[in-house]
């Protein structure tokens, strides 16, 4: 079932961008066929610029089904398997153009990507994933710890003291607590890592919403949902992160079944 959480608004936001995004597109598709039927073309420039318009019909049609998967999966609030694929090329294909006309209609990067964040959580929450507990990764970023904590916990999470001084105290306590792999992340090389070391086949992730964008993208197809993380002192220090959004996001990967045996 899809958690009734998810903000409506912050979805449409994106897929309206990524709509718009299509048009684009298309009116550049347009822009292609007019400029080959010009006979003061080359043949070769014609046949470079056919081929061109051939791929990107190919990619606009592709995307325009992932576009209506994703709102017929948003209006009817379950998975569409036929649509997966053209779906993860409207999400990752078209972004970075969803991203650069929210930009020329002044609309805040951050809030374009937590829109797209939005609309993943809500495609992965329309699956029926039942996970065993060691199937489940969660990736946290190192700047959740304390920054004058003499204890580093980059290198091993596990080296933790667990005083409750900052919130991976309690981060532990969820994967002691439902049996899941953790990892502390300093970047994407090293989110990468534990994903090649651990095999999963759903991922938490916590982070601000650059890395979350790129490391849902980077994990495809492996289901990613994402928990952004507060930074009340600023980017990369001292952040913090609702622990019932987290606990949320690993209980919809773990069947019933797995958490009793557990």
């Amino acid at each position: 079932m899809i958690s009734g959480t998810l903000n409506p608004v912050r979805k449409r936001l994106f897929v309206g961008l990524l709509s718009a995004s299509l048009l684009a597109a298309c009116l550049l598709l347009t822009a292609i066929w007019y400029i080959t039927a010009n006979p003061v073309r080359s043949m070769f420039d014609q046949v470079l610029l056919l081929a061109l318009g051939i791929l990107l019909l190919g990619g606009i049609v592709v995307a325009g089904f992932g576009v209506g998967g994703i709102v017929l999966t948003i209006i009817y609030a379950r998975d569409i398997s036929a649509f997966r694929g053209p779906m993860r090329v409207a999400l990752n294909i078209f972004f970075p153009l969803a991203l650069f006309l929210g930009r020329s209609f002044h609309i805040e990067k951050d809030r374009i990507k937590n829109s797209f964040i939005e609309v993943n959580n809500f495609l992965v929450r329309s699956k029926t994933l039942n996970l065993l507990p060691s199937q489940v990764l969660l990736l946290v970023p190192h700047c959740l710890q304390k920054s004058d904590c003499p204890h580093k916990i980059t290198v091993d999470i596990n080296n933790c003291r667990r005083c409750g001084g900052c919130v991976v105290s309690k981060l532990l306590e969820l994967r002691d607590q439902y049996g899941i792999n953790i990892g502390m992340a300093t970047g994407g090389t090293l989110a990468r890592k534990f994903v090649r070391e651990y095999h999963p086949r759903g991922i938490v992730a916590i982070a601000c919403e650059r890395d979350l964008t790129s490391g849902i993208q980077d994990s495809n197809p492996i289901p990613v949902l994402g928990v952004t993380n507060e930074r009340p002192f600023g980017p990369c220090f001292n952040t913090q992160v609702k622990l019932p959004k987290v606990e949320e996001a690993i209980c919809f990967f773990i069947s019933e079944r797995s958490k009793l045996v557990g």
